[in-house]
């Protein structure tokens, strides 16, 4: 009787031994997928790469890609821009707030940003980013509706506040989504395609042009505006709620081979996808890392102008002589600069590898621009001073770029959600700021704003320089400690690029993995 229980039992302990050995085998990814630590990506591929692609394959999958999300990030951003400068619009169709409460109003859109970006940033990392990031837009297109019904000065403050709130999630979770489903060398490009908001002056200038024309009584004409781009922001919020995928492993619209491929196809460049656990030493780590408060610094640096710029640009061009209706045609062309430029530097970013230097070939002429709007005042030459507006839109692809910077050097999935979050709070604060550089009392011509937009870019321009040193001196580091490592070891390539791999969705910060490379 013994006996057969001894045979019973080790019976028991061979078959444990067999699926263990099988689980050790075949599912190499379930102690991690299972645990906190493990990134999402490990549900659908192991920590080493099983799986091979061809490039074709892959270049058929980025074209299907291509087709759904940037275009999706596009409308998004488009809509945001739009509804963010509405004011700017309304301020010269009718609008009945001015002055310093003109000014009040325009802050309280980014101190609702500013006061809902963490909370935000960290809700959406619980929750499914696209479906979360659509639910904002529509609630946020029903407040812009709201404005119509406004007259007071307290009502449109409340409502700019909740609109900042709701606008909050926006820049992160995108971010978050093209470093998910994009490589380093792909993101700067696909980061300036939805970033192209100076067509939303272009697109924004001729509305309100043709708006202009309304003489009725039945309703104002800024009232016009905002039931038109309020009821487009609904439109677009349901349109990502049931397209924008949340991540390579839940992209409804990809096949289970292709959400695979998505994934394999980013693994070399070891910055994850996404885990759903707050991890506080990720969040220690973003703070004490000096990089993240040059990003804070150049942020500011270009935040500041981009508040006062994107409520009085209308309010500068008409002071140089041009009627209402002129300016807002004549605004339009300052749009078609800032997409060219903030194009060609994502081009730029991803061809040459570089995330800082396209910031400082976009900063150059809108410090030439600002000197021009200084010296020419009061000069009467309106062509001069009108293409020196258009010369101050380049900075704005600067923000493209500290985003595409952003994706391309943070990993681990708590870490890159902090350092978003921290970049947004500096472009609210910034913004904030920005709004009260242009004061009611230096009106017509706001010299001292002009003056403080050269002087900031002009900082700006060495904080750059020293971003991209810190990144280059960081990854000669990193390579000498690799090779260390790898002589210690006696691995050959071979093993190296075997570590590599399992390194690469384990949700480790850019500075715990030692195969993580950062991009200048």
């Amino acid at each position: 009787m013994a006996s057969l229980q001894d045979r019973k039992s080790l019976d028991t302990d061979e078959k444990t031994r067999s699926r263990d050995e099988e689980k050790d085998a075949y599912d190499v990814t379930v102690s991690v997928a299972e645990s906190n630590e493990g990134d999402e990506a490990l549900k659908l591929v192991g920590r080493e790469r099983t799986a091979q692609f061809s490039e074709e394959y892959n270049k058929k999958l980025r074209r299907k890609l291509d087709m759904i999300i940037p275009p999706l990030c596009a409308a998004v951003y488009f809509t945001q821009f739009l509804d963010k400068t509405s004011l700017n619009y309304a301020s010269i169709m009718g609008f009945p707030i001015v002055g310093q409460q003109y000014n009040l109003v325009s802050l309280a859109f980014y101190l609702g940003f500013l006061v809902w970006e963490f909370p935000t940033v960290y809700i959406s990392q619980k929750l499914r980013v696209g479906k979360y990031l659509g639910a904002n837009i529509v609630i946020w297109g029903i407040i812009l509706m709201c404005h119509a019904a406004a007259s007071s000065f307290g009502a449109f403050f409340a409502l700019r506040f909740l609109l900042g709130m709701c606008e909050s999630c926006v820049a992160p979770i995108l971010i978050l989504i093209i470093s998910m489903f994009y490589k380093k060398d792909e993101q700067g490009t696909r980061v300036s395609w939805f970033y192209v908001m100076g067509l939303t002056q272009v697109f924004g200038g001729f509305v309100a042009y043709g708006i202009s024309f309304y003489d009725g009584n039945a309703i104002a004409s800024y009232k016009i505006v905002y039931l038109l781009l309020g009821g487009l922001a609904i439109l677009v919020g349901i349109c990502v709620i049931l397209w924008l995928p949340d991540s390579p492993v839940h992209a409804r619209v990809l096949t289970t081979e292709e959400r695979i491929a998505a994934l394999e196809r980013v693994r070399d460049d070891q910055g994850g996808t996404e885990n759903k656990h707050l991890k506080k030493d990720q969040i220690i780590e973003a703070l004490l890392d000096i990089r993240t408060w040059l990003i804070v610094l150049t942020t500011m640096m270009t935040s500041i102008p981009n508040g006062g710029l994107s409520n009085f640009s209308n309010k500068i061009i008409k002071s140089f002589g041009y009627t209402s209706r002129q300016t807002l045609i004549l605004s339009t062309p300052g749009g078609a600069v800032a997409s060219l430029t903030t194009l060609l530097c994502g081009w730029y970013s991803d061809k040459k590898n570089e995330r800082m230097i396209p910031i400082v070939f976009c900063l150059i002429p809108t410090i030439v621009g600002s000197a021009m709007l200084i010296g020419l005042n009061n000069s009467g030459n309106k062509g001069a001073l009108l293409f020196a507006t258009y010369l101050i839109g380049t900075f704005g692809s600067a923000l493209s770029s500290v985003y595409a910077y952003n994706a391309s050097n943070t990993s681990g999935h708590t870490k890159k959600n902090t350092i978003n979050a921290i970049t947004l709070v500096a472009f609210s604060v910034g913004n904030v700021v920005g709004t009260e550089i242009f004061q009611p009392k230096d009106a017509p011509a706001y010299i001292p704003g002009k003056i403080a937009i050269m002087v900031l870019l002009t900082v700006q321009l060495f904080i750059s320089v020293l971003l991209r040193w810190i990144n280059l001196r960081m990854n000669k580091q990193k390579k000498a400690q690799l090779e260390a490592e790898k002589a210690k070891n006696g691995w050959t390539d071979e093993d190296v690029q075997r570590e590599r791999e399992r390194h690469a969705f384990m949700d480790l910060t850019d500075k715990q993995n030692p195969f993580f490379v950062y991009t200048a």
